[in-house]
């Protein structure tokens, strides 16, 4: 297939129930981006997952192709009546990069966050990752020295 031109508008939408297929398919894509395997996700796991209010997937389509698209969670905070947003999930398919799709779905997620009062969003990125902490940091971000554990 061949790739549709930059120029098309890019939209962006929070994934919900009636948008299985559209799931399936940024999963998919950020499972491949990411070189995870991935199995298939039933339709009850699916739905449940992007129904949760305190689940997050965006997708970004040029024209009518995705684009790419990220995945994050609210997390309640213990030490004020609030919550933050941890974004798990970023990619943009390798043709489509560089175009400003990834600013616009961390534009909407802001947005969205911000609507229902979350203020703090944050992102772990592989320091190896060099492309990933410049678009962090070109999104303003502030890095902060981290080690995290996987048990």
């Amino acid at each position: 297939m061949q790739p549709e031109p930059a120029s098309l508008p890019i939209r962006t939408i929070r994934l919900q129930s009636t948008d299985e297929q559209t799931a399936r398919e940024l999963f998919l894509l950020l499972a491949a981006i990411f070189e995870n395997e991935a199995v298939p996700l039933s339709t009850p796991y699916l739905q449940q997952l992007v129904t949760r209010p305190d689940f997050w997937a965006i997708a970004a389509f040029s024209g009518d192709r995705l684009a790419g698209g990220l995945t994050a969670f609210t997390l309640p905070r213990i030490t004020t009546e609030s919550a933050e947003i941890f974004l798990y999930d970023i990619a943009v398919h390798p043709d489509l990069q560089r175009q400003g799709i990834g600013r616009r779905l961390v534009s909407h997620l802001r947005d969205a966050a911000a609507a229902e009062g979350i203020e703090t969003l944050w992102v772990p990125a592989d320091n190896e990752d060099e492309h990933a902490l410049e678009f962090y940091r070109a999104l303003g971000g502030n890095a902060a020295p981290v080690t995290i554990f996987t048990l």
